[in-house]
């Protein structure tokens, strides 16, 4: 099993939970982070640290949001991995809680 970075992460990219992984298995976009499926361990720390609760248990994946479990194992494997905290996207609170942002991803 694995954990997955849905929806509300697009245009806020919060990396709180990139400094609790003991496996480094977050990877960073232009405006979104994934996780790699094959690197998590399913430790759950980083669910928690979301402040924008955008971390979600494969088998808990909001309705409609199906489609971030393959997005997140695409993505993964084509960006670069990222191990520590940065600063979150500008207008994050702005974002916050935005529904269908899929539309703004950048890639």
């Amino acid at each position: 099993m694995t954990f997955v970075v849905g929806d509300n992460c697009i245009n806020c990219k919060h990396t709180d939970c990139v400094e609790v992984c003991p496996v480094d298995c977050f990877y960073e976009g232009p405006n979104f982070l994934v996780i790699h499926p094959d690197e998590c361990i399913d430790c759950a720390l980083c669910e928690p640290e979301c402040p924008v609760d955008a971390i979600f248990s494969e088998d808990e994946l909001p309705e409609g949001q199906e489609v971030y479990l393959e997005l997140n194992a695409e993505l993964a494997a084509i960006w670069p991995n990222i191990t520590e905290k940065k600063d979150s996207m500008p207008e994050a609170e702005k974002w916050d809680g935005v529904p269908n942002k899929l539309q703004y991803l950048e890639r």
